[in-house]
């Protein structure tokens, strides 16, 4: 919008570099461009303000599929006014010259233009097409006819409009359609889950079973090895036995012939102190053959003498005193 402002009766005009600015005064063109600046008088002046920018043109309509299914059409057109005087003397562009802003609604006209437009190619692509084409193919397809239909329409270099470039969002079908249309992929993709939770569930099981049978493994390994040291232990301690066994054996030899030399060398000497003791005795014996039976009892009785306890006193009764003396007086008259 252009401003206005009045001074003295007069009225200045300042537009901007995106406006195109068609003065007339009494019939006559005054001005024409972008970004102008001028004084004018109302009562004379006719002005048109026609935007040169790129504008953006949102849009959204229904369509119906060759198996007749509604589709919405989501899209945006880009466009700008490629010849201002054309634009203004085909669209209402004129200004009021209190306020500076327009007196009709030509970008309402043109965005009826350019959607009823787009509308009726996009209806003569999708109608052709079923419903899963549309899905599939739909949105370059639609986007493709749109731009070819906007360009090749006659009516819009007519109105000095210019179609730049055209986006299409979505092709989507109605709510309950596209929920069933879900559906499959939805089952796809949760099989395609379940799928990979059993085989990382095969994977962890298998894993489990090589980590069992390795144990297993283990304990089998270690088994033999137990019993082949309890077997070796046996061995050893049989042949711990054996020597000790041998051993004993060679000290109870030991011992015997030790035993059996002491008993020989006993026997030897007792055999030779019996014979000395013998010989002794049958010395002795020749010896006392001759001798007195009366002198043969004075060493024994001396002998015994030796071996009786001590007598503090003896006490004599004549009678044992007379024969004492009796044979103490008889001895010697015997050795005369």
């Amino acid at each position: 919008m252009a401003d206005i402002i009045r001074r003295l009766g007069l009225r200045h005009l300042r537009s901007a570099p995106t406006a195109h600015i068609r003065h007339h005064d009494r019939g006559r063109l005054i001005h024409d461009g972008a970004a102008t600046s001028f004084w004018f008088r109302a009562l004379h002046a006719a002005i048109s303000e026609v935007p040169v920018d790129d504008r953006e043109l949102a849009m959204s309509f229904h369509a119906r599929t060759a198996d007749h299914q509604d589709v919405s059409v989501q899209a945006t057109v880009t466009y700008r006014i490629a010849e201002p005087a054309t634009a203004a003397s085909c669209l209402d562009f004129s200004l009021d010259p209190d306020t500076g802003a327009w007196r009709g609604a030509p970008l309402e006209q043109i965005s009826t233009l350019l959607t009823e437009t787009a509308q009726q190619h996009a209806l003569d692509a999708l109608v052709r097409m079923p419903l899963p084409e549309v899905l599939a193919t739909g949105v370059p397809l639609t986007r493709d006819r749109i731009t070819q239909g906007l360009r090749a329409d006659p009516r819009l270099p007519a109105t000095g409009l210019q179609a730049v470039a055209v986006r299409v969002v979505a092709v989507r079908p109605e709510p309950e359609i596209e929920r069933a249309l879900r559906t499959p992929a939805r089952e796809r993709i949760q099989q395609d889950a379940d799928r990979a939770t059993y085989e990382r569930r095969a994977v962890a099981v298998e894993r489990e079973r090589a980590i069992a049978e390795n144990e297993l493994a283990s304990r089998i390994e270690l088994a033999r090895r137990e019993e082949q040291l309890v077997d070796q232990r046996g061995i050893n301690a049989r042949r711990a036995a054996e020597e000790e066994a041998a051993a004993d054996a060679v000290v109870a030899e030991a011992e015997a012939a030790r035993a059996v030399r002491l008993a020989t060398a006993e026997a030897d000497s007792l055999r030779g102190l019996g014979e000395a003791r013998a010989q002794a005795q049958a010395a002795w014996l020749r010896v006392h053959a001759d001798v007195d039976p009366a002198v043969l009892r004075a060493p024994g009785l001396a002998k015994f003498a030796e071996n009786l306890p001590r007598i503090d006193s003896v006490t004599l009764s004549p009678d044992v005193l007379t024969g004492a003396l009796a044979r103490l007086g008889a001895v010697p008259e015997r050795g005369a």
